[in-house]
């Protein structure tokens, strides 16, 4: 039996470690063999020294992304969960709703965005509530979904024993919603940053308020490939540690009883 077999944990971690530095290799050595011309594709090396000559300017941009990126990821958790739990109050209730929440989740942002930018005069603001329509459907739906999700010999029990609405809401419908809910959470979590990125694009908003998207546009213009590519990385890396995070806060609330985490420690 091989190492990465024996240690599941570490061979979550290392196989795409490895896959990475793959990629990378293979990367920097076609960049140099077909002699690629720098504005074009970068190599690697040139992306990192990019990386580590314009930190200044990307770090300051990155935490202008991440400002908007957690407001709005935080907004759309809170409305999410909110209409969720009114939707899961009456069949009325979200037979009526659920069809506009489908439409603000179909309609682009790019779309609206110019509109909120013209209504909204505070351009954080703006962006945040750009942010939050793409990022608050996974919410809705999943959470939705989980708290209607559960045993219905369980419900009968709760019923046969008159246990109120909010009796069966607490000690039922949202244990059994939180697996739907962490995954709604993992999803939410990007296209919060998706949202994010895509408002400032259609923004353009400049000066010490530039986020990374304003950063990408810049460098294009200015055929600035590594810093372009160097823009790029730090929005892939955020995002990947995002979903990172998602996933240790599934595990730390349902890793003790849930069979989905359970299965996995296995």
């Amino acid at each position: 039996m091989t190492p990465l077999a024996r240690n599941p944990k570490f061979a979550r971690i290392a196989a795409p470690l490895m896959v990475g530095v793959l990629v990378i290799v293979v990367w920097h050595a076609l960049v140099t063999l077909l002699k690629v011309p720098q504005y074009l594709v970068p190599g690697p090396v040139s992306v990192a020294r990019t990386l580590v000559t314009d930190w200044g300017l990307l770090s300051s941009s990155l935490l202008v992304t991440l400002k908007i990126t957690f407001l709005a990821f935080a907004c759309a958790v809170v409305l999410g969960t909110t209409i969720a739990f009114l939707f899961v109050q009456s069949r009325w209730i979200e037979v009526s709703f659920f069809p506009y929440a489908v439409l603000m989740q179909v309609t682009p942002v790019v779309a609206i965005a110019p509109l909120i930018i013209i209504w909204v005069k505070n351009p954080t603001i703006a962006l945040t509530i750009c942010a939050t329509l793409v990022a608050l459907f996974p919410i809705i739906s999943n959470t939705t979904l989980g708290l209607r999700s559960v045993n219905p010999g369980l419900l009968s029990l709760f019923r046969m024993n008159r246990a109120t609405r909010m009796q069966t809401l607490l000690r039922l419908r949202i244990p059994s919603a939180l697996p739907y809910f962490f995954g709604g959470l993992r999803i939410s979590s990007g296209l919060a940053l998706i949202g994010a990125v895509v408002a400032e694009f259609v923004a353009g908003t400049g000066g010490t308020g530039a986020g990374l998207a304003y950063q990408i546009l810049q460098a294009g213009f200015q055929l600035n490939i590594p810093r372009l590519f160097a823009a790029l990385l730090l929005i892939t890396v955020t995002g990947v540690l995002l979903f990172a995070l998602m996933v240790w806060l599934s595990r730390l609330f349902l890793g003790t009883w849930h069979d989905s985490e359970m299965v996995q420690e296995g």
